[in-house]
């Protein structure tokens, strides 16, 4: 059977109908002007009504994902499902989306749920990519579901709130493809961000420590990379080196500080990528501590500024949905993802996409994706259709802080 290539044949999100404007939120919350928006880099925040929860948008999405594809459900051999959203202790969500192929009579599909805050998504890919990539591999189809409900208490967390759910067809001669070789983790035994309580929906968060550990889980994850890359293809990596970075995206800010951190990682290791301008103007910060350089804000302010010309061609094409929905926890990376296939699906062929996950507690992957412009229904093209982000955003409805979900009694 042939394993070339193997990757994302077909992609359909789904998200909520209902969200609250940020700048509203602001307003609401009595916060400063543009403290959401242009402190956090949001724009707008989905959220779940009281008739929807993650079952239910990964019910819509698988459902939608099969038949605007026209997939036979009998030819779905693995199902994998990603989320930090606990609805039973012991029953995975997966067992619910076995509804959807009783009828085709298929119940022969292996998988389960895999949890570590918002990484799970990504280890269910990754568990999906290497069945197909296996001896184990039976000629059928992954089915990869990333489904999340991000709540949090009163406070300064609440408006890096989301929902949304994706799904993802995985096999070989796909237009998005892995390229395996090139894949670095980075794990650790950290309490920046967790759920102690079970019988509360609301993390835990020590969100100066999370940053830290989400920057610190890049720095850690894109030397691994570049060396591996090194050893591999003869030659550096730098920034240069991909057309587009997606990273998993809590809020917008973060993106934008993380792209400026891969910069600041090129800067130090002496890459062709950052030019004259730009050393000198990061020069000063050459003899930091890897510590020193977290708690820096002038670094952070100078990698930024250095860095932008970069990040509005090889980052802002992935803000379009993370930015109008939220945090989707395990669904925001591939959310960023659907987001660069939608605006730059005409000009993708040939190229490459770094992708950064996150997952608190903590959990991290960097990997690398070729793309070619496939073939119906299997193209580029036709997964920009079915995405159909234009459309699914204007159709939403706004919803008033003060009307409804403020008091997240919908949540």
């Amino acid at each position: 059977m042939d394993r070339k290539d193997v990757g994302i044949l077909a992609m359909d999100i789904y998200f909520p109908p209902s969200c609250v404007q940020q700048e509203a939120l602001e307003a609401h919350d009595g916060a400063s002007k543009g403290k959401y928006t242009i402190g956090l880099g949001q724009d707008c925040m989905a959220f779940c009504s009281e008739v929807e929860d993650v079952i239910s948008m990964s019910l819509t999405v698988v459902n939608s994902l099969l038949k605007k594809y026209k997939i036979d459900p009998k030819l779905i051999g693995r199902l994998e499902v990603g989320s930090e959203t606990v609805i039973d202790k012991s029953k995975s969500i997966k067992t619910w989306l076995m509804q959807i192929f009783e009828e085709s009579g298929n119940s022969d599909i292996e998988g389960v749920d895999s949890s570590n805050a918002c990484y799970g998504g990504t280890a269910a890919l990754l568990n999906c990519v290497n069945w197909v990539e296996s001896n184990s591999w039976d000629g059928r189809y992954g089915l990869v579901v990333c489904t999340d409900s991000a709540v949090y208490a009163e406070g300064p967390a609440r408006p890096t709130g989301g929902a949304a759910a994706i799904a993802m067809l995985i096999g070989p001669n796909a237009p998005i493809s892995f390229e395996s070789k090139y894949r670095a983790s980075h794990m650790a035994h950290v309490y920046d961000f967790y759920k102690p309580d079970l019988a509360s929906e609301y993390p835990v968060v020590d969100g100066k420590l999370s940053q830290t550990c989400y920057l610190m889980a890049l720095d850690s994850c894109y030397r691994q990379f570049c060396n591996k890359y090194e050893k591999i293809a003869g030659k550096q990596f730098s920034i240069c080196d991909a057309e587009y970075f997606v990273f998993h995206s809590p809020y917008n800010k973060l993106v934008q500080k993380s792209f400026a951190r891969l910069y600041y990682n090129d800067f130090l290791r002496n890459c062709s990528s950052v030019d004259d301008d730009a050393k000198e103007k990061l020069q000063s910060f050459s003899n930091l501590t890897g510590e020193e350089s977290y708690q820096s804000r002038d670094l952070e302010k100078a990698s930024q500024q250095v860095a932008k010309h970069l990040h509005d061609i090889k980052v802002q094409p992935s803000t379009l949905l993370p930015k109008q929905i939220g945090n989707m926890y395990t669904a925001s990376l591939y959310a960023a993802l659907a987001s660069v296939l939608y605006n730059k699906h005409d000009s993708l062929n040939g190229q490459r996409i770094v992708m950064f996950s996150y997952g608190s507690g903590l959990t991290s992957t960097m990997f690398s994706l070729r793309l070619n412009n496939g073939q119906h229904p299997f193209s580029l093209s036709n997964i920009a259709s079915v995405l159909d982000v234009t459309e699914k955003l204007q159709s939403r409805h706004e919803v008033s802080p003060s009307r409804s979900c403020l008091s997240f009694t919908c949540f």
